[in-house]
């Protein structure tokens, strides 16, 4: 039987606060969200992993951000995972759901079965980008792949890109309730001490792997302190505690940091979405020539697209594509 804690908290993710260290944070559950994410494709287990990982992470710092349109993050290596793609779009309006959704690219030749699914991806680089919308510029953060998982990688991204100390404790699998089947599940808390006023970091070479920067190299003082305590407190979550549903996000955050004083705001939704459109393939098309358009055009005599992210077929006339005809319909 699905639980009203359950009902609650599944595909959403709560802001707290800690008042005692000038600590934000995030607790994320997704369960029919991921389902919806990982249901689109037949990945094998290792690169599920990956994208369930990633999914969560996004979840969770896209809630940070006040966005008027969309959060990115990618992950590119040069292993047998060549491509982690999530998109975050912000809710439209005050109670409405955010929209999540994500996709990989992989070698099937080179996967190892016997390998964990971090190490699919080998040198590479993981991205943030965030996209504000018309008229304002797109921003772009990169650091390099490091450490044993994703979430250390992010954890990088934000000390490295933001000066910002970041923890996340996160879990994922696949799980199974009595009677009914299983799905996959996940949930994670992300850790992030507040910027101070006026603070900077002189450090040119940081002290994390290789070189980069971390905690050490930005806080000091009563803010180490604190950031310290917290993540020690953290290190004592479990992983049946973050994917509940037998424990609320609320009962969580007080079981682990009821010392920290922890004050919450209004959880978010989340739901799987795709942005795709027929217009928008239509679009995209418009910089290839008709003889370009003819090329990719079927022994049917269509063109053909499919979204990598959701799986939406698209059909087009070829005489309908290319600049040739978005010049024609743009005429006076």
């Amino acid at each position: 039987m699905t639980t009203v804690k359950q009902i609650t908290w599944d595909d959403a993710v709560l802001p707290f606060q800690l008042d005692r260290s000038d600590i934000r944070g995030r607790v994320a559950r997704l369960d029919g969200v991921l389902d919806e994410v990982l249901r689109q494709h037949n990945y094998p287990p290792q690169i599920e992993a990956l994208v369930a990982e990633a999914t969560l992470l996004t979840a969770l710092i896209g809630q940070t951000v006040k966005l008027r349109w969309k959060l990115s993050l990618q992950v590119r290596g040069k292993g047998a995972a060549r491509l982690i793609a999530t998109d975050y779009y912000g809710p439209s309006d005050d109670g409405s759901p955010a929209r999540i959704r994500a996709y990989a690219s992989y070698d099937a030749d080179q996967l190892d079965p016997t390998a964990t699914p971090f190490s699919q991806i080998g040198a590479g680089y993981l991205a943030v980008m965030l996209d504000q919308g018309t008229d304002m510029t797109p921003y772009q953060g990169f650091t390099p792949i490091a450490g044993q998982s994703l979430s250390d990688c992010a954890q990088t991204y934000f000390a490295q890109s933001e000066q910002l100390p970041t923890r996340f404790a996160v879990t994922f699998g696949k799980s199974q309730l009595p009677g009914q089947p299983a799905g996959w599940r996940a949930g994670g808390v992300m850790l992030q001490h507040m910027p101070s006023v006026g603070g900077s970091v002189a450090a040119e070479f940081g002290s994390g792997e290789g070189g980069l920067l971390s905690h050490v190299d930005i806080l000091a003082g009563d803010e180490a302190e604190n950031w310290t305590r917290a993540n020690i407190l953290l290190d004592t979550v479990e992983e049946m505690e973050l994917i509940g549903p037998s424990l609320s996000p609320t009962d969580l955050l007080i079981r682990l940091f009821h010392e920290e004083q922890p004050r919450v705001f209004d959880a978010t939704p989340v739901r799987f979405g795709c942005s795709c459109s027929s217009e928008k393939v239509r679009s995209t098309m418009s910089i290839y020539s008709q003889k370009d358009i003819q090329t990719m055009t079927t022994k049917d005599g269509l063109v053909t697209a499919d979204c990598q992210f959701c799986g939406a077929h698209y059909e087009f006339d070829p005489t309908t594509l290319g600049f040739e005809a978005e010049s024609l319909r743009n005429a006076p």
